[in-house]
């Protein structure tokens, strides 16, 4: 008996296996190319000495970066290989990008030493971006967990390692340009991302239905003056994030002593 299957048949087969995908599934990926592209940017900027260029794209970056997943999951869109495009976007964006923006407008001058810390922040970053994966998988932690990272992410990192220039921006100031100054960020940051710190995850912030309305005016707020005085108002939000970290560590204790704590029994 002939079992073979003319062409007509198989194109059918081809039609149902294929069957494409939904432009609105590619979204995130699309927003998270264009982190992508605007991180590359920024390092092209660096290149030309055009430093506040080179700022909003990072800043750009991280906009693009916190859509990305929100939006994703808005339109069940999430997919591991979208996780892995994001993952070595922000690698690009947060992890080498800034490092080689602070090398060449600060730290050529420490020479070999200079390079050491630049290249230190890029590898921190890596290994803060690859527990973050493992620990992504991991099912047995509590779900309070998910309201916090461990360690400072990367575009906080970035953030807070770029600081000095955006306060040279702010104060018209050669001091936060020393390579010394530059060097103890690279330093610190550094050692935050790669540390157990528990710092607040805003990605699970659940808002109350009486704070719905003054977050939307808070939002809003920082969004006009992000766009009339970047500079002041990233340096209020870069210095209210590090103020933020103990008030985590303080609150993430409290959780570990209430999930230790014995359950009282049922009546």
């Amino acid at each position: 008996m002939n079992t073979m299957k003319n062409p007509g048949e198989f194109g059918g087969e081809r039609r149902r296996r294929f069957k494409g995908l939904s432009f609105n599934r590619m979204i995130p990926n699309i927003l998270t190319l264009l982190a992508l592209v605007a991180g590359l940017t920024a390092i092209r900027y660096g290149l030309q000495d055009r430093w506040e260029h080179a700022m909003l794209a990072i800043v750009a970056a991280a906009i693009l970066d916190g859509l990305d997943g929100r939006i994703a999951r808005l339109l069940k869109g999430a997919s591991k290989f979208g996780a892995e495009l994001d993952s070595l976007s922000d690698f690009v964006c947060f992890g080498v990008a800034p490092a080689l923006m602070l090398y060449l407008w600060s730290m050529q001058g420490a020479g070999r030493l200079g390079w050491a810390l630049v290249m230190l922040f890029t590898i921190c970053c890596g290994l803060r971006l690859a527990r973050f994966n493992v620990a992504v998988d991991a099912e047995d932690a509590p779900v309070w967990k998910s309201r916090f990272f461990t360690g400072v992410p990367a575009p906080a990192a970035a953030g807070l390692v770029l600081l000095p220039l955006i306060f040279s921006f702010q104060m018209r100031s050669a001091f936060f340009r020393e390579t010394w100054v530059v060097g103890s960020f690279l330093l610190a940051v550094s050692a935050l991302m790669v540390s157990t710190i528990p710092t607040y995850s805003f990605k699970r912030l659940k808002i109350g239905a009486g704070w719905i309305l003054p977050t939307m005016v808070i939002v809003g707020a920082v969004t006009v003056f992000l766009i009339s005085a970047p500079w002041v108002t990233l340096s209020v939000v870069g210095i209210a994030y590090v103020a933020s970290i103990p008030i985590s560590v303080r609150d993430h204790r409290r959780l570990v002593r209430a999930d230790a704590a014995p359950q009282a029994p049922d009546a």
